[in-house]
This record gives structure tokens, sequence and C-alpha cells, in this order.
């Protein structure tokens, strides 16, 4: 079985930004990890926010973060 990324969801969490508080304006890949654990810790926001918030915490986990800062760079939006 060959497991194969879903390009447009990674492209749109590259370049994702925070709506709202503190980091609003941010990519959500510039969000401190202790911000995203404090989501988790209280619960993420419904809807696609939350669910790029809960992505992001896991690529942060997982030291992927240059993956999508590339992303973002290579595939900027117009």
């Amino acid at each position: 079985m060959e497991i194969r990324p879903d390009t447009q969801k990674l492209l749109e969490l590259a370049h994702y930004k925070m709506p709202f508080g503190k980091y609003k304006g941010s990519y959500l890949v510039d969000l401190p990890l202790a911000y995203l654990v404090w989501f988790k810790q209280k619960g993420f926001p419904s809807g696609k926010l939350g669910e790029h918030m809960r992505t992001m915490l896991d690529v942060k986990s997982d030291g992927l973060e240059p993956l999508i800062r590339k992303l973002r760079k290579e595939f900027p939006l117009d």
C-alpha cells in the first residue's frame, strides 16, 4: 500500500494564517509550540482552523517545520 500526501492540503497548511489573537496574521508554522499545546489542552477551534492547528502541532512535534517552510517558499500564493 502506497501512502501519498494530499498536496493541496499541505499547501493550504503552509499558507494558513492565524485569524485572531496575539498571533493574528502569523503563519501557523510560526506559532510557538507552547501556544499549540495550550490550545490542545483547552480545545482547538472548530472547523478548518482547528484541524490545521492540530496538524501543525504534530508537524512541529515531529520536527517537520522545514518541510512546511519549504513548501511555502517554493509554492507562493499569487
